[in-house]
């Protein structure tokens, strides 16, 4: 029941702390590339009450997978219009795996520090939990399905009738991807790719540790 409680505050601690950081990279980037859309409509903000979506937060909270609001971007503010929604697409995921990459480096860190086990047991399960979904939200958030982060930048390789055509199918695309979500179609995928992610990340993270003499 602990852990049940613990996850809980782990998925509450993302919606507030978490998603707007990946929405505010969102804004930020959008803001150093030329488009002030984000900003002028409030995101690029750390407050989590500009950013959150009702559903896509319940989501997070039941299954550790969700969204929040997309942040607005206008394209023809961008020098290259196709290249700038890429890269500021990019920046969310690019930010989920950066905190991912700190939730385990504090671990590693913490794992040094004299603690009871109940005390260790706690402590690693929270960063571990908070890795993960930082992870998680990366790997779902670059699918190539719109509107997700990594249809916009696949948008990017691609011919403009190509992504007009997409375009026009955009609900119709997100409504399946959220039936597979459902019904767990997508579970193992996600997984494969996260543990993928997750290994390359703790080989990152222990690599000066090893370098050290230390793990």
């Amino acid at each position: 029941m602990s852990q049940i409680i613990l996850s809980i505050l782990v998925r509450a601690f993302v919606l507030v702390a978490i998603l707007p950081v990946h929405e505010f990279a969102h804004a930020y980037m959008a803001h150093k590339l030329g488009d002030d859309t984000g900003k002028w409509n409030g995101r690029m903000t750390l407050n989590p009450g500009a950013h959150l979506d009702p559903f896509g937060s319940l989501m997070i909270l039941l299954v550790g997978i969700g969204w929040a609001k997309p942040v607005p971007v206008d394209p023809r503010n961008f020098k290259n219009p196709k290249s700038g929604m890429a890269i500021t697409a990019l920046a969310g995921p690019v930010s989920n795996l950066i905190m991912g990459f700190l939730a385990m480096l504090v671990l590693r860190l913490v794992s040094f520090i004299p603690m009871t086990l109940v005390v260790w047991q706690a402590v690693s399960f929270f960063f571990t939990t908070l890795a993960s979904i930082n992870i998680s939200l990366a790997v779902f958030n670059l699918l190539p399905c719109p509107p997700l982060d990594g249809s916009r930048i696949v948008s990017y390789f691609l011919p403009d009738r190509w992504n007009y055509k997409i375009q026009q199918y955009e609900r119709y695309i997100w409504i399946g991807l959220m039936l597979l979500l459902v019904v767990g179609v997508l579970d193992w995928p996600l997984a494969f790719l996260g543990n993928k992610v997750t290994n390359g990340l703790w080989w990152l993270v222990n690599l000066p540790f090893k370098a050290l003499g230390l793990v």
